[in-house]
């Protein structure tokens, strides 16, 4: 079989210019060694010429075969199955070979010697798998993005949106209001071309109006989708309130081990202490801050300070101080915390009464704060946007806004810019600035 003419399922398939034009990368692509299996990927136009070297032969397509691999010298280095991949169906839309070793240091890496070995092959960079894939139009850069979230990926939840987004939700979804944007576009533009005057080209119909206003409400409701952030970084708790409330306490018993110090002198916490918890699956970050008084130490004063800015920045606040004392208005779960010593003493107090000594309160505390938390994270049945997909989709949005002039000349300009905005997202354009950063997140197999 040629190089550069082969047949897939029946089809005659063509190597395309892009990827003959790319040296032959490979890389050990499975998990850290020793292990039970080690697979070994190749990936360019001189994948068969290597596996012809290593393996002595060109197995049929796309079905695995045993075979024995040697060196250059003849050496054997190992049993094992091997796959060859013809492009442009595979993974990278290049020409593909696998190597399944057994899984020793050894032999993984007398195997990846022996590749070096050969001309045109080189070691793979981070993630230069998965960009060839996006260069190759096998991805878009939104599953690209999903893909390095189901990598880094640590609770259920952020597997299940990571999964969504790289099977190309995000995508269907951007094409869909693309083909929209495309079809009102085109009847603007088609009424400018008809007119030889520009001061005869007809306003926009109320059809057109309506079409941009639902585009638009389209946009508004997947902006205001709680961000990916919260699922891929947890929910920010803040535990905040004066002096000596039961602050640290409280983290330790939601925590279930002794990570912040709790202690009857008031000001021991000086400083954010962070503590990462999983809530039914949901990430969380619980946050112990400094008590909240007036105080003339310097160090204090900066403690305090800071539990401000968290207190600011926080998701969701449990406050442990008066209501009316609570610096914000939103997101709050009141507690009355150490309520044993207060019933001991006939006080009452506003909130939830909670006790770490008699464990009062405690499991209430977790399922409100579970129940908070899955509100303030991105529903399950959508696809949650990143810092990225929400600039552009405001962007987008906003050209659309500018668009409801009755001028249609600066309509369709408008329409153009909501589109490019829209193919930022996919990748189809002006991207090249963060495809670096984006790629080098993934480790060199993927």
């Amino acid at each position: 079989m040629a190089e550069d003419d082969r047949t897939i399922d029946g089809h005659r398939q063509d190597v395309s210019a892009g990827a003959s034009a790319q040296s032959t990368i490979f890389a050990l692509s499975s998990g850290a060694l020793p292990a039970a299996i080690a697979v070994i990927r190749v990936s360019g136009t001189a994948a068969g010429a290597a596996l012809r070297q290593i393996a002595g032969r060109l197995p049929p397509a796309r079905r695995a075969v045993t075979a024995t691999l040697r060196d250059s010298d003849g050496a054997m280095l190992d049993r094992a199955l091997v796959l060859w991949l013809p492009g442009p169906g595979t993974a990278t839309g290049e020409d593909s070979a696998e190597f399944h070793l057994h899984g020793g240091r050894a032999v993984a890496a007398a195997v990846l010697s022996a590749l070096a070995a050969v001309p045109g092959l080189r070691m793979a960079e981070p993630g230069e798998f998965t960009r060839r894939a996006f260069s190759n139009g096998r991805l878009d850069l939104a599953q690209a993005e999903g893909l390095a979230d189901l990598l880094a990926a640590e609770t259920e939840g952020q597997r299940r949106q990571a999964l969504r987004l790289a099977e190309g939700g995000l995508g269907r979804r951007v094409g869909e209001w693309q083909a929209r944007l495309l079809a009102l576009s085109a009847r603007i533009e088609a009424a400018i071309e008809f007119e030889e005057d520009e001061d005869d080209v007809p306003a926009l119909s109320a059809a057109d109006q309506r079409e941009l206003d639902g585009l638009a409400q389209d946009l508004a409701a997947a902006l205001a989708q709680p961000p990916a952030e919260r699922l891929k970084d947890g929910v920010r708790i803040v535990v905040a309130g004066p002096t000596n409330a039961g602050k640290s306490s409280i983290i330790n018993s939601l925590s279930g081990r002794e990570v912040a110090i709790a202690s009857a002198v008031a000001g021991t916490t000086r400083d954010i202490i962070e503590v990462p918890l999983t809530l039914n699956g949901m990430p969380c970050v619980l946050i112990d801050s400094a008590g909240l008084r007036r105080s003339a130490g310097k160090l204090e004063q900066i403690g305090i300070a800071r539990a401000f800015a968290a207190i600011e920045d926080a998701d969701l606040l449990l406050w442990l101080g008066k209501p009316e004392d609570c610096p914000r208005l939103h997101d709050i779960v009141q507690l009355h915390a150490k309520a044993d010593l207060d019933k001991r003493a006939g006080a009452g107090a506003a909130g939830l009464p909670v006790s770490v000594i008699t464990g009062e309160g405690l499991d209430a505390l977790r399922s409100i704060l579970a129940e908070r938390v899955a509100a303030l994270l991105p529903r399950e049945d959508l696809i949650a946007l990143n810092a990225r997909h929400r600039q552009l989709i405001a962007e987008s949005a906003d050209e659309l806004a500018a668009a409801r002039q009755q001028d249609p000349l600066l309509a369709a300009e408008h329409l153009r810019n909501a589109r490019t905005a829209l193919d930022r997202i996919t990748g189809r354009a002006g991207v090249e600035e963060m495809l670096d950063a984006l790629f080098g997140r993934f480790c060199i197999g993927k």
